[in-house]
């Protein structure tokens, strides 16, 4: 009956969605190639219930599968694609990653959805402290910014955040000393690149609303007016 239990466990985590909180931080350690991919390493404390081989995982915000693992490491193979478009490519060894486990029929979503499939890498542009909390200042191409909303979700790195002080070029969130504390978020200087993943959400009301009106050129105050919004 092992066949049952292993379509079982796949079944509660098929959907492969996260929710933005971070439940470790581990060690990035390195990755080598294999068999035409990169094949990574990731060290970390144990969990309560260990990994499985076959298991999705976010690592830093992106949905990679355990190949192998021990009670304090796994291992997860990259394509090139995902390695080039994110910053797992460029990562040191000895950097701090985030990891958070698929979600399971049941589980709280305390953060927002989040899939695991990076839109592209922002830059850290600026740091400053307001108080006990941190403001990061974040720079993105507008092909990103079209699906940032003011209080809107996003998730950087795999942090589920809330959008703040949005812009043409980019936006800020507000990190919390927890945050800071608990997540690579303390790792990060100014420059950094940083994996980002808008709210699927805001990606299907765009999506929604260029269909019906003809595409993203189609929408203008005048056609919004004559389908009943109030702008």
């Amino acid at each position: 009956m092992a066949w049952r239990k292993g379509a079982a466990e796949a079944g509660r985590r098929a959907a492969e969605m996260f929710t933005g909180l971070v439940e470790k931080v581990g060690l990035w350690n390195g990755a080598q190639r294999k068999a035409g991919m990169l094949r990574a390493l990731v060290k970390h404390d144990a969990w309560n219930e260990p990994l499985a081989v076959g298991e999705s995982i976010a690592v830093q915000g992106v949905c990679l599968t355990v190949v192998s693992a021990t009670d304090g490491s796994f291992e997860c193979d990259l394509l090139e694609e995902t390695a080039g478009k994110t910053t797992l490519g460029r990562l040191r060894k000895g950097a701090l990653v985030n990891l958070e486990r698929a979600l399971r029929a049941g589980d709280r979503i305390g953060g927002h959805i989040v899939l695991g499939h990076v839109d592209g890498m922002a830059r850290l542009r600026r740091i400053r402290r307001r108080g006990a909390d941190r403001v990061l200042e974040i720079e993105c191409g507008r092909d990103i910014m079209v699906d940032i909303a003011p209080k809107g979700s996003v998730a950087l790195d795999g942090i589920s955040l809330t959008v703040v002080e949005p812009g043409q070029d980019g936006f800020a969130v507000h990190i919390i000393p927890h945050t800071w504390e608990n997540t690579s978020l303390r790792d990060r200087v100014e420059g950094d690149l940083m994996n980002i993943e808008v709210d699927i959400m805001a990606k299907a009301a765009r999506a929604a609303v260029e269909r019906m009106f003809g595409g993203r050129q189609g929408i203008t105050p005048e056609t919004l007016r004559r389908a009943g919004f109030a702008v």
